[in-house]
This record gives structure tokens, C-alpha cells and sequence, in this order.
């Protein structure tokens, strides 16, 4: 089992894991060429995270199984937007880390 790491990203993780959650149990290439399409921000990370644990795994993508795809939270970055009146309103970036495992046949 190989797997891959990519941490501090500066995606939702809510948004993330609807796209986690699809690639599931897929085959790799398969789950590659349905992110590859996917028109989200989200799907272009773990696209990359996913071709990282195959090439970790040391075998062919068409013969790896995601085992495992999960987002987790990271460290939320805490910004200040200026109202009216002199007041502050405040606006949270989430960050997330994503972990993708791979299995071979």
C-alpha cells in the first residue's frame, strides 16, 4: 500500500470531500480521468495527490485501487473585511490536508 500526502492546501475541506467521497473504491486511472474533468478546484488537487501515490506505489495506475481518499482540516487563516461604520466583519480560508491510498492488485 502506497500512499500520499498533501498538506496545507488552500481549498475547502467540506468542498473537498464531495469529491473525496466519488474516487473511493475506484480503480486509479479511472478515478484520474473522472477528476480530470471535474470542474472544481478540489478535483485538480487530488488528481495530483492520486498520480502521486501511484507513482509512489511503484506500479501502473490502471493497476491500483484508491483505497482511501480523505480530507482533513488544517489550520483555518482568519482575515478581516472592512463594514461600514468603522467595524470589521471576519472571513475564514480554510486550509485542508488530503491523504490518498493506493493499493495494487
Amino acid at each position: 500500500m502506497a500512499r500520499a500526502l498533501l498538506k496545507f492546501i488552500r481549498v475547502s475541506p467540506i468542498k473537498s470531500r464531495l469529491i473525496a467521497r466519488e474516487v473511493q473504491g475506484m480503480n486509479a486511472e479511472e478515478a484520474m480521468a473522472a477528476l480530470e474533468f471535474t470542474p472544481n478546484k478540489a478535483a485538480k488537487i487530488i488528481y495530483k495527490v492520486i498520480a502521486s501515490a501511484v507513482a509512489n506505489s511503484g506500479s501502473e495506475a490502471g493497476d491500483c485501487i484508491v483505497t482511501s481518499c480523505r480530507v482533513d482540516n488544517g489550520p483555518v487563516l482568519k482575515r478581516f473585511r472592512p463594514r461600514a461604520r468603522g467595524m470589521a466583519s471576519g472571513i475564514r480560508k480554510p486550509t485542508a490536508h488530503i491523504l490518498v491510498e493506493v493499493e495494487g492488485k
